[in-house]
């Protein structure tokens, strides 16, 4: 048996005729950029998670970038970010001229610590941290009343990556509503993805989102007259469409990859592997499946893919031992709880449509694996 750890096959196929039909209108109204589907999508989204305003834009990548720069952040002034991360979270802050300040992270919920956060900020440091970004990996949400809190004393911004977590819950409200803004990917593979590269920009501030607006349309509110120096950010209709049809399905979607992540806890326990933590404060609509094993994770890698078992390290290299960010003067060993996480984490294929004799042979594979 072979298992991908995602078949957008399978979930295209129930609705297929829907994005169709809404890909025909946009090609038949010829509106391709910043369309009327563009705004359907922002209002729907905003409407979903309960704030005030949502900007479309090209990629998460970019929503993050534009977001920095609307929060006033300038050149060689400091982000801090969690080293456990995909870069784009990094990578961001350093496009734009700011100086990724990278944390350590939970030991339980992978996500950035907020102990770690307050010992850079106690230190005195040359580079002036002005922000925050907080990534809610792997689908459930950071610590944020502790961040939000630190921030505050601190008077420093604070960005919510949500790349992976749109549509979790931290205490009733929708992840990247509680920071000064969102940003969001609608990467294909995402729980939430396009046909392409889209993002979002979720905030509050009616003033960052006329901002924002401007900055993502080459700096211009009416066509010709610039207003700032802007960039090209701007979200394809084709995209908004695509992404607006599937926010219908979001929480069954989500809720079936929450009965596929019980389906595993409650067959994987007692094995000796470290199951998904699931914080109080957050609900987790599981991106990805994180395992944690004492043994090497290439070698159960290997032995799961052996069997046919897609799984994979989210993230092998910790971001402070990247090549590109070694001009930041980085070691090994300043961020232990990020680089034991590079070392023993794996996944497991899960999305809602795995079928129950999918389930039982991942489970019935991770058992001989373990017990071999």
């Amino acid at each position: 048996m072979r298992i991908s750890a995602l078949d957008l096959k399978r979930q295209l196929s129930g609705i297929r005729r829907e994005i169709d039909t809404a890909i025909k209108e946009v090609i038949d109204n010829t509106g391709f950029i910043l369309g009327e589907g563009v705004k359907r999508l922002e209002e729907n989204a905003a409407k979903y998670c309960g704030c005030k305003h949502a900007i479309g834009v090209s990629n998460g990548t970019d929503a993050i970038s534009l977001s920095l720069i609307a929060l006033g952040i300038k050149e060689g002034e400091g982000v801090i970010v969690p080293s456990f991360t995909y870069y784009a979270s990094a990578g961001a802050v350093a496009n734009i001229g700011a100086v990724p300040v990278f944390a350590d992270i939970d030991l339980d919920t992978y996500n950035i610590s907020v102990e770690s956060i307050g010992r850079i900020l106690g230190q005195k440091n040359k580079i002036k941290v002005k922000a925050i970004i907080p990534v809610h990996l792997y689908g459930q949400c950071a610590d944020m009343d502790g961040i939000l809190k630190i921030a505050k004393k601190n008077k420093i911004k604070v960005l919510e990556d949500t790349a992976q977590a749109f549509g979790a819950n931290y205490r009733g409200k929708k992840a990247g509503t509680l920071g000064d803004c969102g940003a969001v990917s609608f990467y294909p593979g995402k729980n939430l993805g396009a046909f392409g590269d889209a993002g979002l920009i979720l905030t509050n501030s009616s003033s960052l989102a006329e901002k924002l607006k401007i900055l993502r349309n080459q700096g211009n509110k009416d066509k010709y007259y610039h207003f700032m120096l802007g960039r090209n950010n701007r979200m394809d209709t084709i995209q908004a469409v695509v992404v607006d049809i599937k926010l219908k399905y979001l929480d069954d979607w989500n809720r079936k990859r929450q009965e596929v992540a019980q389906y595993y806890n409650s067959n994987l326990a007692g094995l000796g592997l470290n199951l998904p933590f699931l914080a109080k404060y957050s609900t987790h609509i599981y991106h990805q499946y994180t395992l944690r094993s004492l043994k090497p994770n290439k070698d159960v890698i290997n032995s799961l893919q052996g069997k046919g078992i897609d799984s994979r390290i989210f993230y092998p290299v910790p971001l402070h031992l990247q090549q590109c960010f070694k001009y930041l003067g980085y070691k090994r060993g300043d961020f232990r709880q990020s680089e034991k996480a590079s070392k023993q984490v794996f996944t497991l294929p899960i999305y809602p449509e795995l079928t129950q004799d999918e389930k039982e042979y991942i489970v019935q594979s991770v058992k001989e694996i373990v017990n071999g």
